[in-house]
């Protein structure tokens, strides 16, 4: 049985204060508290007796076995998944070399919580690792992102800093891409498999002072003539860059493949 103090815990945690407060934040479903549960230890386990056995689980001390109507009592969605994890929030050192060796994602000020948790389960699924946020992104723990990210926040590496200075202070050698409605034709250029990616705010794209200091400028061209649509969904627009990234990145080592044979 679930205690009145606890449903309250838990229910504060949707909060953003709460959750940096206490240093925790909330999974839910077999998928998402799965794949986190191989990477960290939850802090408590809150699930039905059905999870359990199916999982050839115990409930440790500190975990609770719950009925379906109590589960649906603290979880956030509108069908409770049988288990609920509390976890740590995770500390990731800051490493700007990164994107000296690996291709990264920046996002400048996005606000839609599935946005940004579809954009780490798109960072995840095209071998992305680290992605660094604007201080005014919504936050990643927040419990409708980590959701939709599907168990892929579990995978990559969230940072949130001054995006200035993390394009003052990259390697020389790694460019910086910004997407934006001006910028030039992404098919039309040659992209590095390095650097750094930056994404703008669903409705006025990336900020002048970042966009500004972008090596490159990237467009994702519209095929219809008489458009009806302004421009994309954020997280769309970064699948495809991502995309098209990796497309290239392949192309190129097949052919270096080919040529030392």
């Amino acid at each position: 049985m679930i205690s009145k103090n606890l449903i309250k815990y838990i229910r504060s945690l949707e909060l953003k204060k709460n959750r940096q407060k206490e240093g925790v934040f909330v999974a839910e479903g077999p998928k998402v508290v799965g794949d986190l549960s191989e990477i960290y230890n939850p802090e408590r386990l809150i699930a039905t007796e059905e999870w359990y056995k199916a999982n050839n689980k115990s409930a440790r001390p500190q975990d609770v076995t719950v009925t379906d109507d109590e589960l649906k009592k603290i979880s956030f969605l509108q069908h409770p998944q049988q288990v609920m994890g509390i976890f740590k929030i995770p500390t990731h050192t800051l490493d700007i070399s990164i994107c000296e060796r690996e291709l990264c994602l920046a996002l400048d000020r996005v606000q839609d919580p599935g946005n940004l948790g579809t954009i780490i389960r798109i960072a995840d699924w095209f071998g992305i690792s680290t992605i660094f946020c604007s201080n005014d992104t919504a936050d990643a723990y927040n419990p409708k992102v980590v959701q939709a990210t599907m168990g892929s926040i579990a995978h990559v590496n969230i940072i949130y800093t001054d995006l200035n200075e993390i394009i003052e202070n990259k390697p020389a050698n790694a460019l910086v891409y910004g997407t934006a409605l001006n910028g030039t034709d992404i098919y039309a250029q040659e992209l590095t498999p390095t650097g750094i990616i930056i994404m703008g705010n669903e409705g006025n794209g990336i900020s002048q002072q970042i966009l500004s200091k972008a090596d490159r400028s990237l467009f994702i061209p519209c095929y219809q003539k008489n458009k009806k649509a302004d421009s994309l969904n954020v997280a769309m627009a970064t699948a495809l860059t991502c995309a098209e990234f990796r497309r290239q990145t392949k192309n190129s080592d097949s052919n270096k493949q080919q040529k030392a044979e």
